[in-house]
C-alpha cells in the first residue's frame, strides 16, 4: 500500500513535474533526473518528521503558513525566470553548455520545491488517519520503517521514469518547442503560486 500511494503522491501534475519539464528541455535526461532526485530528498525530510511523530507540530500554522509563503514566492520566481528563459536565445555552445548550468541547479530547486510545498506538510501531517484507515490504529516502530521503506522505493522508481520519459518526450525538440514549453511552464509556475499564496493567506485569522 504505501509503494501505491508514494506512485501516486509523486506522479501527481505539479510544480516539481513542470520543473522537470523545463529542465530537461534543453539539458535532457541528467538536470531532469536532478530535479526529481533533490524533491525526493525534500520528501524524505518531511517524511522523516511525520513518521517521527511530529504531527501536531507540522499542523501548527506558525509552519504551515510561512512554508506556504515562501512555497508561493519560489514558485512565482520559477515563473520569472522560465518567462525569461524563453526570451533568451540559445549559447553559443549549445545544449552542452545549458545541460551543465541546468543540471548544476536542478537538484537544488527539486529539494527547494520539495521542502516549500505545503501539501507535504498536510500530507506528513495526516499520516497517523492513513495508518487507521488501513486498519492499524498504534503503528509502532517497524509500521514506519516498512511505510517509509516502501513510500520511497515507489519514490526513486519514479524519479528515474520521469526523468526519462521527459527527456524523450521533450527534449532536442528544436528552438521553437523549447520556447513554447517555457512559457507553458512559466504559465504553470505563476498558476501555482497564486494558487498556493491564497490557500495559504486565507488561511491568516481576521484581523481585528
Amino acid at each position: 500500500m504505501a509503494f501505491l500511494l508514494g506512485l501516486i503522491f509523486n506522479a501527481a501534475p505539479g510544480a516539481v513535474f513542470a520543473e522537470t519539464i523545463r529542465r530537461g528541455v534543453d539539458g535532457g535526461y541528467r538536470p531532469a533526473l536532478a530535479v526529481q532526485i533533490g524533491s525526493l530528498a525534500g520528501d524524505a525530510a518531511w517524511a522523516i518528521l511525520g513518521l517521527a511523530g511530529i504531527g501536531l507540530l507540522l499542523q501548527a500554522e506558525m509552519l504551515r503558513i510561512p512554508v506556504g509563503i515562501g512555497g508561493a514566492a519560489y514558485l512565482a520566481w520559477l515563473a520569472f525566470d522560465s518567462w525569461r528563459e524563453s526570451l533568451t536565445p540559445p549559447s553559443a555552445n549549445g545544449t552542452a553548455t545549458r545541460s551543465v548550468r541546468a543540471a548544476g541547479t536542478a537538484l537544488r530547486s527539486g529539494a527547494i520545491l520539495a521542502l516549500s510545498n505545503p501539501q507535504n506538510v498536510a500530507y506528513w501531517a495526516a499520516l497517523g488517519s492513513a495508518f487507521g484507515a488501513l486498519g492499524v490504529s498504534e503503528p509502532d516502530r517497524i509500521d514506519y520503517v516498512i511505510f517509509f521503506a516502501g513510500f520511497m522505493s515507489s519514490s526513486v522508481l519514479w524519479c528515474f521514469v520521469c526523468a526519462g520519459a521527459v527527456s524523450w518526450l521533450f527534449g532536442g525538440r528544436g528552438e521553437l518547442w523549447r520556447v513554447w514549453t517555457y512559457r507553458l511552464c512559466a504559465l504553470a509556475f505563476a498558476w501555482l503560486a497564486a494558487g498556493t499564496a491564497y490557500e495559504t493567506l486565507k488561511g491568516l485569522p481576521a484581523a481585528g
